[in-house]
């Protein structure tokens, strides 16, 4: 069973989220919140294994959300909702360690089957939105930030593709499709290790900090 806590400052989207995901076998709704700050109370208090974090509320809003629970609870994944696709806020929230992001209005079986990848540990992105987000992640941050997280280095598309090797831009785009270190083992007929170390030269090649950013720059291109 996924135990899923909702975040969203409108209470209409929460109780509209809770009642067609409690449906779904695999997953059960241990609470809500309705900002940030309370989300990360929650997630002390309840232990999930998925947060599904609006980006924009009022107070502390869900980057800045985001930031701290990937941070003091790295278990936890945190799934961003968002009504506009190219939300840079939705940007920012996958630079702080999301796990991934759809918008509000994806069908109920679709984000069932997003909750479960990214319990998983897989990475999620809603169709066609790759791009999208690989351009908000191109910009700039904002000056003030409602984090004092340093913002980590961002893919930049093709040019930060033609650094990487053949065998790692292969591994690259195995991950963009979502598959864990013993699927590209596999598929590839290399060691798990072998995989490792090739994932670990593609991060410090590119300065990313993590799969998420890999999986975003594999998409990109």
């Amino acid at each position: 069973m996924i135990r899923v806590l909702i975040v969203d400052d409108q209470r209409l989207i929460r109780r509209g989220l809770a009642v067609v995901l409690e449906n779904a076998p695999s997953i059960e709704i241990i609470g809500e919140a309705d900002n940030g700050e309370n989300a990360i109370v929650q997630v002390a208090a309840l232990q999930p294994d998925v947060v599904l974090m609006d980006v924009r509320m009022p107070g502390m809003d869900g980057v800045a959300a985001t930031a701290a629970i990937c941070r003091q609870f790295p278990a936890v994944r945190v799934l961003v909702l968002t009504s506009d696709d190219g939300d840079e806020f939705v940007a920012q929230a996958m630079g702080y360690g999301a796990a991934g992001y759809l918008m509000k209005d994806t069908p109920t079986e679709e984000l069932v089957q997003a909750i479960a990848l990214v319990h998983k540990g897989y990475t999620h992105l809603g169709p066609g939105l790759g791009q999208k987000l690989a351009a908000q992640l191109a910009k700039p941050y904002p000056q003030e930030s409602t984090t004092k997280a340093t913002p980590p280095s961002t893919p930049n598309g093709e040019q930060d593709w033609q650094q990487l090797t053949p065998r790692e831009r292969e591994i690259a785009t195995l991950i963009g499709s979502g598959l864990n270190n013993d699927e590209i083992a596999r598929q590839l007929c290399i060691s798990k290790s072998t995989v490792k170390n090739h994932i670990t030269k593609i991060l410090q090649r590119l300065s990313l900090r993590d799969r998420t950013q890999v999986a975003i720059l594999a998409n990109s291109v």
